[in-house]
């Protein structure tokens, strides 16, 4: 991991990697929003570093963890919003670099654009929150034959939802045989709307690093 993830020394901390989700995954969209994908539908308590929501970089030339630790940037104003003391008094200075830094990189600028990343992990979060199953259900692994694919079932009394995630930079055509589902096409739950396709076998097209999240109509044993 320290080769793939953190070749520099300065990346490394102890044993650990120290480094936001956005520069860890080299600032790509699809990549941040598959680890999202999976971090939010798998079993356990998500946790969401702050900053992370909106793929704030980080600073590996400040000492320990620091680098991590740099003002939240809430907008294009002075210190990024995150205090009105003098910059120097700051405990960590923020982050001014044209990839990462507060000028392209804020919560004000993302609140207002309804393609950002901070638009859409409302929205991933929001569908979470209103499907139980995502946070308290049973999980079991639907076995594609793309091994690329990581494909799951999420189940809580009579939900039942399926994710489906493309690990690979290369799109991906995924057939899954499902027993005993419902004749009725899978509903998208970021639209709400159902699939325009067969449920038996379920065909999906995924974008590379793609990702989908749907809902089975009745149960799938």
């Amino acid at each position: 991991m320290w080769d793939f993830y953190a070749p520099a020394p300065r990346m490394r901390l102890n044993l650990g990697i120290r480094r936001r989700l956005a520069p860890l995954l080299g600032n790509s969209r699809p990549r941040i929003e598959l680890a999202n994908s999976l971090l939010l539908t798998l079993v356990g308590s998500p946790v969401i570093y702050y900053g992370d929501e909106i793929g704030m970089g980080d600073n590996i030339e400040l000492e320990d963890r620091d680098g991590v630790r740099t003002p939240m940037q809430w907008l294009l104003g002075p210190n990024a919003g995150f205090s009105q003391a003098p910059p120097d008094a700051l405990y960590s200075p923020v982050i001014d670099d044209e990839t990462y830094g507060y000028r392209q990189v804020n919560v004000a600028v993302q609140r207002c654009d309804s393609r950002s990343l901070l638009t859409r992990m409302r929205e991933m979060l929001a569908v979470r929150k209103a499907h139980p199953a995502f946070g308290r259900g049973e999980l079991r692994l639907v076995a594609p034959e793309d091994p690329a694919v990581l494909a799951y079932l999420r189940t809580a009394g009579d939900e039942t939802l399926l994710v489906v995630n493309n690990l690979s930079p290369e799109p991906r055509e995924v057939v899954l045989t499902l027993p005993a589902q419902a004749a009725a096409p899978p509903v998208d739950l970021f639209t709400e709307q159902p699939l325009d396709a067969p449920a038996a076998p379920l065909r999906l097209n995924l974008e590379p690093y793609g990702y989908r999240w749907l809902g089975l109509a009745g149960p799938v044993t």
